[in-house]
């Protein structure tokens, strides 16, 4: 399948007179992992924070699996189907590994009527919660403190916790950073199991990681798209090289 699950067109923020991102378009489609670059203050990041709603747009709009949610918060694209992990850990450290996914699904199946049963006692949240754990590599750390676990860890706990909310497109903001060789392994391959059922866009400096996973890539500089294309064409554009990977033969 490869049908398109997010759609920005000519998307825009600007901060006063700072433009941060200039009319950017992007399309993520299932079953592909479209990977943003570019050096600091390229924009990166504040496009993921638009498309997740975090921050609105100043310009141009945004469709989640065919609908305009250009106006939706946060909150209500998370629950139609978008799931966000960003740069820096966003875990319960004093929480369980199961207790961390399950509050992430508790968010996906709320139960606001129930305010005599204890939340734990979800019925939908719990098996949620086990399964995101399981896919993300963490089945049998489930009972262990999310603060014991390896950095690694901690970023595989981050991508359950989305997946314990059943979104269709992922936006990773840098899950890659701070991991060794073997981590960036496992990452890696869980993303690429990950594809084949929804919509990744993924952000991340490690170019080697990038070109072994991305099925097209984004080349942001200035807030402004430079290049968007395959990998082998964005390793081969003199541009991208002179601005990013290096100067051009």
């Amino acid at each position: 399948m490869s049908d398109v699950l997010l759609r920005a067109r000519e998307i825009s923020r600007r901060f006063g007179g700072l433009v941060a991102v200039d009319r950017v378009s992007l399309e993520l489609t299932r079953g592909s992992v479209h990977a943003v670059i570019g050096t600091n203050g390229a924009g990166k990041s504040t496009l993921i924070n638009v498309l997740s709603g975090e921050l609105p747009a100043s310009s141009g709009s945004v469709e989640l699996v065919g609908t305009d949610v250009t106006r939706w918060s946060q909150p209500r694209r998370a629950r139609a189907g978008l799931g966000r992990s960003y740069q820096r850990t966003t875990i319960f450290a004093g929480f369980s590994v199961l207790e961390n996914c399950r509050l992430a699904a508790q968010a996906q199946h709320q139960r606001p009527w129930a305010i005599w049963s204890r939340a734990s006692h979800c019925a939908a949240a719990l098996p949620a919660a086990r399964d995101a754990a399981a896919r993300a590599g963490l089945a049998d750390v489930l009972d262990q403190p999310a603060g014991a676990l390896s950095h690694g860890q901690r970023r595989q706990l981050e991508i359950a916790m989305c997946l314990a909310t059943a979104p269709d497109v992922l936006l990773l903001d840098e899950p890659l950073a701070g991991m060794g060789a073997e981590e960036t392994d496992r990452m890696l391959a869980l993303l690429a199991e990950l594809k084949h059922g929804h919509a990744i866009a993924l952000v991340e400096h490690d170019m080697d990681a990038v070109f072994r996973i991305a099925d097209r890539i984004t080349v942001m500089v200035n807030g402004s798209v430079l290049a968007s294309d395959t990998p082998r064409a964005v390793r081969a554009n003199p541009e991208v090289q002179r601005a990013y990977l290096g100067e051009a033969d």
